[in-house]
């Protein structure tokens, strides 16, 4: 199944308008509340310029990148979590998403309506929190219960998940989202049936107005310090600008970019920080036919990435040779690479690196 990263945030903050520069998927953007219902979802390419050395280098028939699918989630408001808006609809939706990229206003536009009354950063980012623990404090409830009486029978199982059920409760009786506990690989996969909305990763996404794009602004800053209090990743963008960009033909981009000082569109460092907020990463193969990235978790092993491919690759997988994209970009060749010792061979407990190059030997 692809990966999903979902775009949510109070109504008018610019989550249509950036999904649609993100994706030409052409998502309804208006000013005024639930201009989206059902959620659009975008396939979205992540820019990686090692695909586009080894393509130049190889010419192949076919150049492939990796790609994450985004989802345009319509606006959360207080009381969501109780039905409000349409709340509980969109906060199904936002349950189906691996991660959470928040949109939040960081622009003043007398123009543009904000849903309470004014901009605020903080205000909107808890308004958010808000709904989603109270929402993951109605799951838990469910299941404490349960957990506790198969405790009382002495359950060794139960008592341990009790403890750990116990601690995500006191976290989101505080009004905190899961996410913040920071608990270790077991406790999460105690919890993982949960499903809980607070224990997504989370990247903010500050929608500011052109004149501050690149230096940021005073509501920017508030952003920085909640993510930095969370460990969260920031991206700073022009919704605008972002929207102009994608109307322009190719050969105008370049231009226009640099007339405002930019090196690249901001909405490519999102889908770069988005695919690092799933903790993906690529190995590539490379050839006359094919120049290709693949997407994986990172810490995958060699038999597992070779299942990526096929099934038949992890089955029978015997070895890979591996070559880092950046010598084979140099040396042009798998020979030269060879030759110098640059060439690997690699067995079933090697750990892919983001930028392997990767060529699988198995058996049938």
């Amino acid at each position: 199944m692809p990966l999903k990263c979902g775009i949510v945030g109070l109504p008018n903050v610019g989550k249509s308008t950036i999904f649609n520069a993100l994706t030409a998927a052409g998502a309804l953007a208006a000013n005024y509340p639930f201009a989206t219902i059902e959620p659009n979802v975008g396939v979205v390419t992540v820019p990686d310029h090692r695909i586009d050395q080894l393509s130049e280098l190889f010419k192949p028939k076919k150049t492939l990148y990796t790609t994450v699918n985004f989802v345009d989630i319509a606006g959360l408001v207080k009381g969501a979590n109780a039905g409000e808006g349409l709340g509980n609809q969109f906060l199904s939706h936002i349950r189906e998403v691996d991660a959470i990229a928040q949109v939040v206003r960081c622009f003043d536009d007398s123009d543009v309506v904000h849903v309470e009354g004014s901009v605020d950063p903080e205000r909107d980012i808890a308004i958010i929190d808000t709904e989603l623990v109270l929402k993951d404090m109605e799951s838990l409830q469910k299941r404490l219960s349960q957990v506790e009486r198969t405790a009382k029978t002495g359950d060794k199982d139960a008592k341990a998940a009790l403890e750990i059920f116990i601690k995500v409760k006191k976290q989101l009786d505080d009004g905190k989202p899961a996410r913040q506990l920071g608990l270790n690989d077991h406790e999460q996969k105690i919890i993982a049936d949960l499903f809980l909305l607070t224990m997504k990763p989370v990247l903010y996404i500050c929608n500011v107005n052109e004149n501050d794009v690149l230096t940021g602004n005073d509501y920017v800053k508030k952003v920085q310090e909640i993510a930095t209090k969370e460990n969260a990743r920031v991206v700073v963008i022009s919704g605008k600008i972002e929207s102009e960009i994608s109307e322009l033909p190719e050969a105008e981009r370049k231009g226009f970019l640099e007339s405002l000082g930019l090196k690249e569109p901001g909405l490519h460092a999102l889908i770069r920080e988005t695919y690092l907020l799933l903790d993906l990463v690529s190995f590539l193969t490379a050839g006359p036919d094919e120049v290709r990235a693949w997407t994986i978790h990172r810490g995958t092993k060699c038999p597992q990435a070779a299942g990526v491919i096929h099934t038949d690759f992890e089955r029978g997988f015997i070895c890979a040779d591996v070559i880092w994209w950046e010598d084979l970009v140099k040396n042009k060749t798998e020979q030269a690479c060879k030759d110098k010792g640059l060439l690997r061979t690699e067995g079933k407990e090697y750990v892919v690196r983001d930028g392997d190059v990767m060529h699988f030997k198995f058996n049938v």
